[in-house]
């Protein structure tokens, strides 16, 4: 199998340092098994992309020495198989369209689902709009036992997610009719041939729900690995939403070394002298790391 990763950033902002560690995991990954490394701009979110953002990321990661092996794919050019896949699970009899509003859920719910702030959604449209108009479309998850979708992450170790409690039907195209993440990932990241996803943890919890689209699909499902994500001083993931400052043009080899810490990785080298010293010698502490994990 010809090993395939990406990094997938979203262009509202510029990039910050706990997206240089997803990123730098993603190439130091692909680059440990001799394979290809693609980056994808997720803007399938209009309302939250920043016009000039998606160049500043790939500039970037230039900057750091991280360049893409082929050229990036934008998901709003994609938009076509996105229609595609949502018409194959129509066929199939698997989506429905929904009506509910986020208030209607969250007022039908004894208990809001804590996990990553998700709204476990309790099936209210699933045998028709009772007269509301439908707002959405949702993929319908298995009762019992089959909703149960367990996967061997390779940093995580074993994780098990029940898809009917903890999550229920979930959205494939949303009330302003832009396109779920679920459904742009998974088809982005079959069409594109991924074998391994690399990311950052707060993504993990999405994990069982692309596994299932998948089956559903009736594509692969690719090897999945999820480091540990950047906090702040309270403990928050860092992100843009909270305050993150943007890299900085200045001493990368400085940032790549602290990033490189954030994932364990002991460099042979303490001070490496140029961007190719430090990949070259991030890249073996990463396999040596790995080695002792299943890669």
């Amino acid at each position: 199998m010809t090993y395939r990763g990406r990094f997938a950033p979203s262009p509202t902002g510029p990039l910050h340092f706990g997206s240089l560690v997803s990123a730098l995991a993603s190439w130091l990954d692909a680059r440990a098994h001799g394979g290809a490394w693609l980056v994808r701009i997720e803007d399938i979110d209009g309302p939250r992309t920043v016009p000039g953002a998606a160049e500043d990321i790939l500039s970037t990661l230039e900057r750091f020495g991280m360049r893409a092996d082929e050229p990036p794919v934008w998901q709003s050019h994609r938009i076509a198989r996105y229609q595609e896949a949502l018409e194959q699970l129509q066929a199939a009899g698997l989506v429905y369209p929904c009506g509910c509003t986020r208030k209607e859920i969250a007022d039908s719910l004894l208990h809001a689902h804590a996990r990553n702030t998700t709204l476990a959604y309790p099936g209210t449209c699933r045998s028709g709009l009772h007269g509301k108009p439908a707002r959405a479309w949702r993929l319908r998850v298995p009762d019992g036992d089959t909703a149960v979708i367990t996967f061997e992450d390779r940093w995580q170790g074993t994780q098990t997610q029940n898809l009917a409690t903890e999550v229920g039907d979930f959205v494939l195209k949303r009330a302003d009719d832009q396109w779920a993440y679920q459904l742009a990932v998974v088809v982005d990241d079959t069409d594109a041939g991924m074998t391994h996803i690399v990311r950052g943890a707060d993504l993990m919890d999405s994990t069982a729900r692309q596994i299932y689209l998948q089956h559903c699909l009736g594509v692969p499902t690719p090897s999945y690995l999820h480091v540990p994500v950047v906090t702040n001083d309270q403990g928050e993931k860092l992100s843009k939403q909270n305050g993150a400052t943007a890299l900085g043009n200045e001493r990368p080899l400085d940032t790549l070394i602290a990033a490189a810490k954030h994932l364990g990785l002991e460099l042979d080298c303490a001070e490496p002298s140029s961007l190719e010293n430090f990949h070259a010698a991030a890249t073996a502490a990463w396999a040596h790391r790995m080695s002792r994990k299943d890669m």
